[in-house]
């Protein structure tokens, strides 16, 4: 992979280990519901589309709209007030974001997260890193609309820049955008689904992903 002069991250299983406070305030929410709880396996397939799409499958197919609407009401500031518990850095990022600032890459966080929550998270662990989440006037990724305006606020080209992520759904995103993928198998779907969704290029460390995007 050549060199880039910018890396766009997704957050969610690639940057940090977010699915047990995910898991919590989803279990809250469907807790409040009168719906029976997931697991955490459960948990894993149903995250990577943005909240609605995540709390549509924890409630299952059944569950009309008026439903739906009444859990991300009831999930959206639960778990803005609930995700930093458990969540974590997967090893070796703190030290491959540091790195890769040294060296002069611009960086970004490009997730389908909550705004609010992306930013949230990014200011505690990444301080100082620009992060773009789910907002209602933008389409969720795999739509690239969040990576343009990411783009465009950083005043990068897409030409230059580098998408990380570890889901099918960053595939998807990096192939609309025009960007090249770099992906983590250490994240929520794994080495198999992501080769399965068309990744050529998948790291296993935060090691070899420097090592590559150098």
């Amino acid at each position: 992979m050549r060199r880039f002069d910018t890396v766009l991250f997704d957050l969610d299983g690639t940057l940090l280990d977010t699915l047990e406070d995910i898991c919590g305030a989803a279990n809250h929410t469907l807790r409040e519901l009168g719906y029976p709880e997931r697991t955490l396996a459960e948990m894993r397939r149903f995250v990577g589309n943005g909240a609605e799409m995540q709390m549509r499958r924890a409630l299952g197919a059944d569950a009309d709209e008026e439903t739906v609407a009444k859990a991300l009401a009831l999930y959206k500031p639960y778990y803005a007030a609930h995700c930093q518990i458990k969540t974590k850095p997967y090893a070796g990022v703190l030290e491959l974001m540091a790195a890769l600032k040294a060296e002069g890459f611009r960086l970004a966080v490009v997730s389908n997260k909550p705004d609010a929550t992306t930013k949230t998270l990014a200011a505690r662990f990444f301080p100082g890193l620009p992060a773009f989440g789910q907002r209602d006037d933008v389409p969720p990724k795999p739509s690239p609309d969040l990576v343009f305006r990411a783009l465009d606020t950083l005043g990068v080209a897409a030409a230059d820049a580098v998408y990380v992520g570890d889901s099918e759904v960053d595939v998807a995103t990096a192939r609309n955008a025009g960007l090249p993928l770099a992906a983590v198998s250490w994240g929520f779907r794994g080495r198999q689904a992501l080769a399965e969704a068309g990744a050529a290029v998948i790291v296993d460390t935060a090691a070899e992903l420097l090592e590559v995007l150098r």
